[in-house]
């Protein structure tokens, strides 16, 4: 009776426990759900690279790709690398997200606004051509404002080796097709066929159409001027943020 009575505690305690690991791990399974984002979870001691659940503020909590490389607890909120998704996509699109984590996708202007809520953020921005030359610029001093301000891009304090192409259009609300917070007469975003922090227009379209690599058309491909010019279209392109 006693070796019965041993076997069915051990059984509720082992039911017990895995009942408290599924209440701490979210996504993969190897991130706290209470994670405030990547660079909580990195020091925390999660340092792969992947998708992970985290809760910024006091909203539902969301997943994200975690870049653990460069330092680690990088939040990526952009990425390009092949094509497969369309991001010339409406003003509720980029408020919302769209794609897919593990590949293409745009986080969402609500979830990048409350990532970078704080202002004490900072942003990376990983290039690579059809070339295999990877660039990259890094920026001190990173924030995207609530939608009262049209996700109102500051941006400062660069560094890197793919030139500042980000500077001209900080200070502007971000632009769709159909909503258009841009400087200049027309609307940006369908003429360079992208979604963006416009200016008059850009320095940078890194939401521009696919395009594989040097291109006649102007300027309305994955563009990074001080990179490969306006004329040449990126092969991968990752836009991520961290706390400083």
């Amino acid at each position: 009776m006693g070796y019965i009575k041993m076997i069915l505690l051990l059984a509720l305690f082992s039911s017990v426990l895995a009942s408290d690991i599924d209440l701490l791990t979210q996504g993969n399974g190897n991130a706290f759900c209470t994670a405030h984002d990547c660079k909580e979870l990195y020091e925390h001691g999660h340092t792969c690279s992947g998708v992970y659940t985290i809760k910024p503020d006091e909203l539902p909590p969301f997943k994200v790709y975690c870049d653990m490389s460069n330092g680690g607890g990088w939040t990526v909120f952009q990425r390009r690398m092949d094509g497969s998704v369309n991001f010339y996509l409406k003003w509720a699109d980029y408020q919302k997200g769209f794609g897919d984590l593990n590949g293409e996708f745009w986080l969402g202007l609500d979830k990048i606004h409350r990532l970078t809520a704080t202002g004490n953020t900072s942003l990376r921005v990983d290039l690579k051509d059809f070339a295999n030359v990877k660039k990259f610029a890094q920026y001190s001093s990173f924030s995207v404002g609530n939608p009262l301000t049209k996700y109102k891009l500051k941006v400062g304090g660069y560094s890197g080796d793919a030139g500042d192409s980000l500077a001209p259009q900080n200070g502007n609300g971000f632009t769709t097709s159909d909503n258009d917070n841009d400087q200049w007469d027309g609307n940006c975003a369908t003429q360079f066929k992208g979604a963006w922090w416009y200016f008059k227009c850009h320095n940078s379209n890194l939401n521009g159409q696919y395009l594989t690599g040097t291109h006649k058309s102007y300027a309305d491909g994955v563009n990074w001027d001080s990179f490969r010019g306006l004329h040449y279209s990126l092969y991968v392109t990752e836009m991520k943020t961290r706390r400083n």
